[in-house]
């Protein structure tokens, strides 16, 4: 059995624990920000706590999206569920969601770890990703997290 490979992105956010934890923890501010570039967020489900979880779709909005998930025999909209396996409060959040979205590929899990360490007025933000099937699909993952993590900062900025 082989350790799982895992990706680290690190930000800096001007906001408490309290308010990142915010956005990451309800259904509003999770549909505020989540979602790569051209894609929406409806959170269908939500009980943070560890064995709760979230159920939510993800909604390509952008033409262009649309039009490339089509030509790659994908569907425009997916609805996914995560796992929630740990929550300390403006802490620390983890959970386990299922990769059943890649054509030709058999669904297996990954987990997202999310680390809230309190920064002078700030806080800084790891995110630890587990990595995907291969190395295409992780930079695509990672370039999703990058894109999300800016969508965060935008909130952050527009909410305080």
């Amino acid at each position: 059995m082989t350790e799982q490979r895992t990706v680290r992105i690190e930000r800096t956010y001007d906001a408490s624990p309290a308010e990142v934890w915010e956005l990451w923890t309800t259904a509003d501010g999770i549909a505020s920000w989540w979602g790569p570039e051209g894609f929406g967020v409806e959170v269908l489900e939500l009980d943070v706590r560890p064995g709760g979880k979230m159920t939510y779709s993800m909604i390509a909005k952008a033409a262009e999206m649309k039009a490339y998930l089509e030509s790659q025999g994908m569907p425009t909209t997916t609805t996914h569920d995560m796992h929630f396996t740990e929550v300390v409060p403006y802490r620390r959040l983890s959970y386990r969601s299922a990769v059943d979205f890649v054509p030709d590929v058999e669904s297996y899990d990954v987990g997202t770890h999310l680390e809230l360490e309190p920064l002078g007025n700030g806080t800084r933000l790891t995110l630890i990703l587990d990595a995907m099937h291969d190395d295409h699909w992780t930079e695509m993952s990672v370039a999703g997290w990058e894109q999300q993590l800016d969508n965060l900062a935008t909130t952050l900025k527009e909410t305080l």
